[in-house]
């Protein structure tokens, strides 16, 4: 049985889709002024892998998500830069597929840009005014959060403490603009020669919050399974796209809403002000093992932070190689025909412990602890010298689909990173065993076992793993 933990109500509950095999999922995108950043992967890939498990698990998974490209940050680059802001946006989208890609990450359903829905966006805040819900004031529109019922739920505050924060953040013009300092935009009336559109207000320009409930309503409906995002996003973001939703369709915005955690650098909070802000363009490109990246960010639990740092990313590498290494010499052992009963029931109970921690709010630790222990069975069989096909097979299969789940892929592909040492010995070695000179074959064999590497002989040559 499928559990998540919902930050509206900071519980475990289990999860029942609104149609029986079916899930609509909806996660906030990038805003595209720049590069994506580490922080921005971590929540694509989280939710990616989520996505992969309910895919895993026989769900039929309707996935949508978007891009902000209407916003001052696009507006200020597009200025710096002397184009045009749909250049800047544009760019950035292209951009976050290239980066994406080498991390494994399924493309959307549909994947959508704001200023692709602005009519929509013009009726559904046309409709709040109607509604009572909202009002124009000097050429924008504000929601009214005092007549949304449950505002405040995602942030786990009350209006009374929100209302400070407001107030406090506000100068007195932006108070003179609105009713109640917790009131927020819905349209923005833009006066200068910027991107923006015709609308019964003037010309003007969306607020942030309601793209996404425009977005998501158009392409999931009015109540969809599973919301996802940053921690970040919680309050103001989700808490304004669910008082507007609701009151625009008075019906229930999401059943579940999911939060990744943040990301530290080198354990300090990730910002341009602290020099440590990384993007995944420039993570790309000076590191060659976009799965060892993928697989730093999702071996932690969606919901906690990630601390990245150089040395971090190695031990994810080194851990990932385990698999990769236990993969190749499984794959290329010598097989004798049939199976091993005793084997394969290794093989269903390591298995059946993945999907039951994956189904516990996908704890990918516990889930992880099932597929090394597929690994260590797979480097027991081919150290067992009694390898049979069938039961090799299905190792070999549940652990690639398994680790598929986290989005890691080409196991059998990648070549395994070895020390320069290991690497002239084993090449010695070689030589030696074509000129039958077995004593020195084993000496080698030896000073290679003393450096921390254990090499086997196969049909299909040497095969080396770390200790």
């Amino acid at each position: 049985m499928l559990k998540v933990f919902n930050t509206a109500t900071l519980k475990k509950e289990e999860f029942k889709p609104i149609v029986p095999g079916k899930i609509t999922m909806y996660v906030c995108g990038p805003t595209v002024y720049n590069y994506i950043h580490v922080g921005n992967a971590r929540s694509s890939i989280a939710f990616d892998t989520i996505r992969r498990y309910l895919l895993y698990r026989g769900y039929d998974v309707n996935f949508v998500s978007n891009f902000t490209d209407v916003d001052d940050k696009i507006i200020n680059r597009a200025q710096e830069e002397g184009v045009s802001e749909n250049a800047i946006a544009s760019k950035y989208i292209k951009a976050f597929y290239e980066d994406t890609k080498p991390l494994n990450i399924i493309p959307a359903t549909t994947r959508t840009r704001a200023t692709e829905v602005i009519p929509d966006i013009i009726e559904f805040v046309s409709d709040l005014i109607d509604k009572g819900y909202a009002y124009e004031s000097q050429g924008g529109v504000y929601f009214r959060v005092r007549k949304a019922g449950n505002y405040g739920l995602l942030a786990h505050e009350n209006l009374e403490d929100l209302e400070v924060g407001a107030s406090g953040r506000l100068d007195d013009g932006a108070l003179a603009l609105k009713e109640d300092p917790l009131d927020f935009a819905l349209w923005k009336n833009e006066p200068r020669q910027v991107i923006k559109w015709d609308s019964p207000w003037g010309q003007g320009r969306p607020g942030w919050h309601i793209e996404c409930s425009v977005m998501s309503t158009k392409y999931l409906g009015y109540t969809i399974d599973i919301h996802g995002g940053g921690i970040d996003l919680a309050f103001p973001h989700h808490t304004d796209e669910m008082a507007q939703s609701e009151a625009h369709t008075g019906k229930q915005f999401v059943h579940y809403w999911l939060h990744n955690g943040f990301v530290n650098v080198n354990n300090e909070k990730m910002s341009k002000s602290l020099g440590n802000f990384t993007t995944v363009h420039e993570l790309l490109s000076s590191y060659d093992d976009p799965m060892a990246i993928r697989f730093l960010m999702t071996a932690t639990h969606y919901r906690r932070p990630i601390n990245y740092s150089s040395s971090e990313l190695e031990r994810a590498r080194v851990e990932l190689d385990r698999i990769r290494t236990a993969y190749r010499r499984l794959k290329n052992a010598d097989f004798k025909i049939g199976d091993d009963p005793q084997i394969d029931q290794l093989v269903s109970k390591q298995t059946a412990a993945f999907v039951e921690a994956m189904d516990d709010d996908f704890n990918v630790a516990n889930a992880l602890a099932a597929i090394f222990e597929l690994v260590r069975l797979a480097n027991s069989y081919v150290d067992s010298g009694d390898v049979k096909d069938k039961s090799a097979q299905e190792i070999l299969r549940q652990i690639a689909e398994l680790i598929g789940v986290f989005g890691i892929s080409g196991l059998e592909t990648k070549k395994e990173s070895l020390p320069k040492k290991i690497e002239l010995l084993l090449k010695k070695r070689e030589t030696a065993r074509i000129n039958k000179n077995w004593q020195q074959s084993d000496q080698l064999r030896d000073k290679i076992f003393s450096l921390g590497y254990k090499v086997s002989d196969s049909s299909n040559g040497q095969q080396v793993r770390k200790i």
